[in-house]
């Protein structure tokens, strides 16, 4: 009989999410702060073209190694928690094939298509010169993917968050040295050809250059940590206690059977970005606005969606710590384990965004006309009526991952295809019968995440047994972000009168983030025991106590 033994990822995913989730929003604030020079350099115009090439990069990407590290989790963590370490291995060999033919082929795809797919998808041609130079970063990204998602299903975060960082910084430097290079070269193409948009559309793909960069510098990281790795991992495949080992035709089948699914779901949940962007510069033709409608979608992709994804990072990171775990807990037939753990990360999800999404409409206005030059008003109405969306796909995102995780990989792609249909009639509506605009696009998005919220849920109370916890998941942080709400509109409405701007926001943002954890311990929104279990927690729990909060 085969030996089993606990998997390492049953030790504390929220330690290991914990870690993830730093090393996200390290580099979400990294992106922050190169998006900053980048869209100074190349204005809202420029950063239309940038968000066009990216967003038929996402599609390829997703269509070629997106789904692999959580595909690539899973399927280790299932053969390590029954000690198969030769599987585990063998799995990890053929899924760095499959991704050097998947990566391979989309970057051919995207370096010989560009002009048809940014032409007749998104509707801004002169995109196709910056997703050229995104095409070689699909392969980088596939074989990078394959290596994080090997070291995830071993219980081990610390190599893709390390990896991440190094990979943000030289995407940020790169991003903003070859942006102002090549707008500058762009002005001379605009001059020659005398169509000013060139500028914008170089600008852009300069900005796309720091891209494959760090994803080269993370893939090398990984490759190194990897070799550092090696004679543990030796170590594990000698004490294999499995009898048969996996031939590479089962390997590849049963990565297809797991990763196909996965693509689906994620190809619906984030193609609605691509059909947003196509379908609004379409419209934006129509009405005869051409001229406006790269500088509009760059205040909404460059402004907008910039900030509001930073809380959703905590979302992704849970997510990718928790597949693994909840596969471990599905293989030894754990359901309760798994039951806690679905509780656990929901409710840390939730006290996080909740407070970040009434964080972002109080300070919105004053954090984008920090950040960023041009306009300012058009995106802080966004962020005061968009920001309840920062709950909504975060919430979404990990109860994607809890249903992959517990083996239910069809269900995220059926729930999403609903959603994704609601979407787009709502999103019509709004911004061409209504002509609503980017608000359109807002209240389109924000309800294609609340639409799959409902859905995955339903599905997850049914094939986990699972009843979520209302009062400390979702009601103590309401009430608790509510109270710092008023708190910090207050402060900054005092602050504004005698300091800067800067200094306003930093001061309102910590009194808001003080006040918040402080109300959130007092109602009992917390443990002590769920605090200690976070990265640095044993301090903020030895804090609490001094001043009588726990």
């Amino acid at each position: 009989m085969e030996g089993k033994r606990p998997a390492p990822q049953n030790s504390n995913f929220i330690v290991q999410g914990g870690i993830l989730a730093a090393a996200g929003i390290i580099s979400r604030i990294i992106g922050f702060i190169y998006r900053i020079p980048l869209q100074n350099t190349i204005g809202d115009a420029g950063m239309g073209y940038y968000s066009a090439a990216f967003q038929i990069y996402s599609i390829m990407l997703i269509i070629s190694s997106y789904s692999l590290p959580v595909a690539v989790s899973k399927l280790v963590a299932a053969r390590a928690a029954k000690g198969q370490f030769r599987n585990a291995r063998r799995f990890f060999h053929g899924a760095l094939l499959f991704a050097s033919l998947t990566g391979g082929a989309t970057c051919l795809v995207v370096l010989f298509g560009a002009d048809t797919l940014a032409g007749n998808i998104m509707s801004m041609p002169k995109s196709a010169i910056a997703l050229r130079m995104l095409a070689p970063t699909l392969l980088v990204v596939a074989l990078m993917g394959v290596i994080r998602g090997y070291f995830q299903g071993l219980g081990t975060m610390v190599p893709t968050a390390f990896s991440q960082l190094i990979e943000q910084i030289v995407n940020a430097v790169i991003s903003v040295v070859a942006g102002i290079y090549l707008f500058e070269y762009g002005g001379k193409v605009a001059a020659i050809l005398r169509d000013q948009d060139y500028q914008s559309a170089w600008g852009a793909a300069g900005g796309t250059l720091g891209t494959g960069a760090g994803a080269l510098a993370g893939l090398l990281v990984l490759m190194i940590m990897f070799l550092v790795h090696k004679r543990m991992i030796r170590k594990d495949i000698i004490k294999d206690s499995a009898r048969f080992v996996d031939s590479y035709g089962k390997i590849f089948s049963v990565i297809l059977i797991t990763v196909l699914p996965v693509i689906l779901s994620t190809t619906i949940y984030n193609i609605s970005d691509t059909i947003d962007q196509g379908l609004f510069n379409y419209v934006m033709d129509v009405k005869g606005f051409s001229s406006i409608k790269a500088e509009y979608w760059g205040i909404y992709a460059g402004k907008y969606r910039v900030l509001t994804n930073v809380p959703i990072a905590l979302a992704n990171a849970l997510c990718s710590s928790m597949m693994p775990s909840l596969a471990a807990c599905i293989e030894n037939k754990e359901r309760r384990l798994a039951r806690h753990k679905v509780a656990i990360g929901t409710r840390f999800v939730m006290i996080l965004s909740i407070p970040c999404a009434v964080g972002l409409a109080i300070l919105g206005r004053p954090l984008i006309s920090l950040m960023f030059t041009g306009e300012v008003e058009i995106p802080a109405m966004l962020l005061r009526m968009g920001s309840a969306s920062v709950v909504f796909y975060s919430l979404s995102t990990l109860s994607n991952g809890v249903l992959q995780g517990i083996d239910k990989m069809k269900i995220p792609v059926r729930n999403a295809a609903i959603a994704l249909v609601l979407h787009l009639g709502i999103l019509y509506l709004t911004i061409s019968v209504f002509d609503w605009k980017l608000y359109g696009v807002v209240a389109a998005c924000m309800a294609f995440g609340l639409i799959m919220c409902i859905l995955n849920w339903i599905s997850i109370a049914r094939h986990l047994h699972y009843r979520q916890e209302i009062r400390r998941t979702f009601i103590i942080p309401l009430i608790s972000s509510v109270i710092m709400g008023g708190v910090m509109w207050l402060l900054y409405f005092i602050l504004s009168k005698t300091s800067t701007d800067l200094i306003s926001v930093v001061v309102t943002s910590l009194v808001g983030m003080i006040v918040y954890f402080i109300v959130l311990m007092l109602l009992h929104g917390v443990r002590e025991s769920e605090i200690r279990s976070l990265p640095g927690g044993n301090i903020i729990a030895t804090v609490a106590r001094l001043f009588r909060l726990l």
